[in-house]
């Protein structure tokens, strides 16, 4: 394996890490309507993921300046076509971080109720966007032969990047109850539990039917490692079904523990079904960015394999340890009988 392939893999394990981390806690923002029946409940489902989001959403810097060392002909064309989702992406995650951090600085209702609903706007757009964004780079946008993206914003919004983005939608909503089922105790994890069964129709319908059309697009573009989709789909598959029936058995750190197979396999099917093109072009395949053609020079890869061969095990250790230092439920009377900041 050359160093240019063994980037492109890199950059797929900090995505996976990214979408498996940052995942449940986008699904934790969207369920605070649901589980959060007045306020004690909604800071215990907040405080399932205080000490740790900002943690997790670093993921997603570290991915993204990878990218742009290991490839910039990539991260020049997807951040230049995809900017507004982009945008809204980052504008997204701004608003729920500084929700997040003001909600308790007041007592008023309406104070904290304005930003409950920014921590509800700023989970649901990410976990949109993002699977709209990867169903598009999969499938392939209009690129030209400068590897300009030359279509519109709407031009991203068909019909295989919609489902794409309906199934992260689902599957980081039911990932972030299962997340919330498995911190809390009393009303709002009995609530979380019977969430997640509501929530099992829907999500199996779009996992499935994202899992088939990847598959087939993938075969259609003869993909080489069209085993590797079709795997990784079939484990993605089994683990979701898996994660709805474990809960159900109120087995919830099982269930949680399948919703990370889930996401994880369902970020290498698609990584699996686009190798090995980084950026494929629907205006002419010889317009297609490719690991070779869009990589950085061998030297740089060289520098930052060393570099991520030292710092990468030090980020999984400390995030390791950080989440078995908060490894404990949020319990209802922890909260009743913290400050009101908590």
């Amino acid at each position: 394996m050359d160093l240019a392939t063994l980037w492109f893999w890199i950059v797929a394990f900090l995505f996976v890490g990214y979408f498996v981390l940052d995942g449940f806690d986008f699904g934790v923002g969207m369920s605070l309507p649901f589980l959060g029946k007045d306020d004690v409940s909604r800071r215990q489902v907040i405080n399932t993921i205080g000490p740790v989001w900002d943690l997790n959403e670093t993921w997603v810097i570290v991915a993204g300046a990878s990218l742009f060392a290991s490839f910039p002909e990539w991260y020049a064309t997807l951040f230049s076509g995809f900017y507004l989702p982009l945008l809204l992406i980052l504008l997204a995650l701004i608003l729920r971080g500084v929700s997040f951090e003001y909600r308790h600085q007041r007592e008023s209702r309406k104070w904290k109720q304005g930003f409950d609903r920014m921590i509800v706007i700023g989970s649901v757009v990410p976990a949109l966007l993002w699977g709209v964004a990867f169903g598009n780079i999969v499938q392939g946008v209009a690129i030209d032969e400068n590897h300009i993206y030359v279509g519109g914003f709407f031009s991203l919004l068909n019909p295989y990047a919609l489902l794409v983005g309906v199934t992260t939608l689902l599957l980081f909503f039911l990932h972030g109850v299962l997340f919330v089922a498995l911190k809390t105790d009393g009303q709002v994890h009995a609530d979380a539990r019977k969430l997640a069964a509501r929530a099992a129709v829907p999500t199996v319908i779009a996992a499935a039917a994202t899992v088939l059309w990847t598959y087939f697009l993938a075969a259609g573009r003869e993909a080489p490692l069209l085993w590797l989709v079709a795997g990784a789909g079939a484990i993605a598959a089994v683990s979701l079904i898996a994660a709805i029936v474990l809960s159900l058995r109120g087995r919830d750190g099982q269930a949680f523990t399948a919703g990370i197979v889930t996401v994880l396999t369902a970020v290498v099917m698609l990584f699996a079904a686009l190798f090995p093109f980084v950026m494929p072009s629907t205006i002419d395949p010889a317009f297609s960015l490719t690991i070779a053609n869009a990589s950085s020079a061998p030297y740089t890869l060289q520098i930052m394999t060393w570099t991520a061969l030292i710092a990468l095990p030090l980020v999984i250790a400390y995030q390791t340890w950080t989440y078995w230092v908060f490894r404990k439920r949020v319990t209802r009377s922890s909260i009743e009988g913290a400050p009101a900041h908590a």
